[in-house]
């Protein structure tokens, strides 16, 4: 028995887009030096690339060419994001399923995994140990299940922003969830909600019947691949999408993410606000073909060739990759990133320094704590940034598009970045990443042009580093 779903409750573009035959066809074309340099310079121009032209990249195989694709990928990331990295943590709010996912170890068959909901009050324990991390930004992440509803969902983003201690508090909390009707997506807005991200896994049709069963509600490739339409036109204005690879070719998976984002670019006049792309990792119970396991070398191709499709798009590394990985990959187009992160249930007062993998949805790769990952981004001449000013200012959807276009965004970003570095150096950060990141301040401050912005980012910096003054952003 197979999922049914009301066609009247679709999205106005609810359709399926994905047409196997015309990605296929593009993954065996070829293509000549002077057409990817073409298409390499219209990508430095800042301008979106249509399939066709992402598919040309993908068939570089002369290895100084893929050096060219590679070397732009980080000059663009240079150019439209700086040198920031934002960073956020995921917070596990429940794992009861009711789908049956090959590939999790949450999936509803395994009898191995320990099912738990937290309760209101491991919620605000949870939140709080976040907080004295040092963490502004979380991810919910629930699995699909009755229990977890939108009324549900909403409440629990609530209770998160209400938690503070200290200094610490939680400014944006973006949500990992099911796919979800008009109604449900207006409810968890108005709770304050950022950005609503749903992977598709798959678009590849007969790998995702396969790995979802057709008596599942994710068995229904259609209600999924519809899901952050539906976010869209309930007035959602950011929405994440990515796919888990290892589950299918890797660059039919590529192809088709491209075509999601130029979907809703086409309809909704914004695309993505950001996109995932990870690796599958192991995890308790879970046996898969590892014909398509994507190796490091078509990573970073990956990487690199996303960055020159959709220059707008915020890049999210995951830690589910080592941290030689997250460290070698971050440069080719990379703009935010997961840092301290446990995925179990209750893991960020329970767990110890190793996993559990019978209480998580699958291995990460790693699990290093927010000083830490905070440090080595210093070292490596990044600014990390808890920033969430554009979202609780309204710069979100197409006015964000309006502002990062044209290029003015890092005018806003970098001193809003630096504020909130400077934060995290006095509140929370050891003493030798304070050292480090108060001279990464003073370098970055004086690279800003002498005027009435850098005057004002100097006196908030004081203001943070000698009183109790937070959140000063512009």
């Amino acid at each position: 028995m197979s999922f049914a779903i009301d066609s009247a409750k679709l999205s106005r573009s609810g359709v399926d887009f994905i047409d196997e035959d015309r990605l296929h066809t593009l993954i065996r074309r070829h293509a000549d030096a002077a057409e990817v340099r073409e298409i390499i310079a219209k990508s430095m121009c800042k301008e979106p690339l249509s399939v066709e032209e992402t598919a040309t990249l993908l068939a570089a195989d002369d290895p100084a060419l893929v050096e060219e694709i590679f070397a732009a990928a980080r000059q663009l990331k240079r150019d439209v994001y700086g040198n920031r990295i934002v960073i956020f943590a995921p917070l596990y709010v429940g794992n009861d399923c009711t789908n049956d996912c090959a590939y999790c170890a949450f999936r509803r068959s395994n009898r191995e995994a320990v099912r738990r909901t937290l309760d209101e009050n491991e919620l605000r324990q949870q939140v709080l140990a976040l907080e004295q991390r040092g963490h502004k930004r979380l991810i919910l992440v629930f699995g699909e299940h009755p229990r977890y509803s939108p009324q549900y969902m909403a409440e629990c983003v609530r209770q998160v922003y209400a938690t503070k201690a200290d200094h610490g508090e939680i400014r944006r909390v973006n949500l990992n969830a099911a796919p979800l009707d008009h109604e449900g997506y207006a409810t968890v807005k108005a709770a304050g909600i950022g950005t609503y991200q749903i992977f598709q896994e798959t678009y590849h049709h007969e790998t995702y019947a396969r790995l979802h069963p057709a008596s599942t509600r994710k068995g229904n490739y259609l209600w999924r691949l519809d899901g952050v339409a539906r976010a869209m036109e309930a007035k959602c204005d950011d929405v994440g999408i990515g796919a888990l690879f290892g589950l299918y070719d890797w660059r039919f998976e590529l192809l088709a993410l491209v075509t999601h984002a130029l979907h809703l670019q086409k309809h909704y006049n914004v695309g993505p606000h950001t996109i995932s792309f990870p690796r599958i990792r192991p995890a308790q119970g879970v046996h898969l073909d590892e014909k398509y396991l994507v190796a490091d070398p078509e990573f970073k191709r990956l990487v690199a060739t996303l960055r020159l499709a959709v220059p707008y798009t915020g890049l999210i590394l995951t830690a589910r990759e080592p941290p030689a990985v997250r460290r070698e990959i971050l440069a080719l187009g990379v703009s935010q990133i997961d840092a301290g992160s446990r995925i179990e249930l209750g893991g960020y007062t329970e767990a110890g320094d190793s996993q559990s993998m019978e209480r998580e949805q699958f291995e990460l790769g790693d699990i290093r704590t927010l000083d830490q990952v905070t440090r080595e981004l210093l070292v490596d001449g990044y600014i990390p940034s808890f920033c969430t000013a554009c979202y609780r200012l309204g710069r979100t959807g197409e006015q964000f598009m309006e502002y990062a276009i044209p290029g003015f965004i890092q005018n806003l970003c970098t001193p809003n970045a630096l504020s909130t570095l400077m934060e995290y150096l006095i509140d929370y950060a050891s003493p030798e990443t304070r050292k480090i990141g108060e001279a990464v301040i003073r370098c970055e401050v004086e690279k800003l042009p002498d005027g009435e912005r850098k005057r004002q980012l100097l006196d908030r910096l004081h203001r943070i580093a000698q009183s109790d003054e937070r959140d000063l952003y512009f």
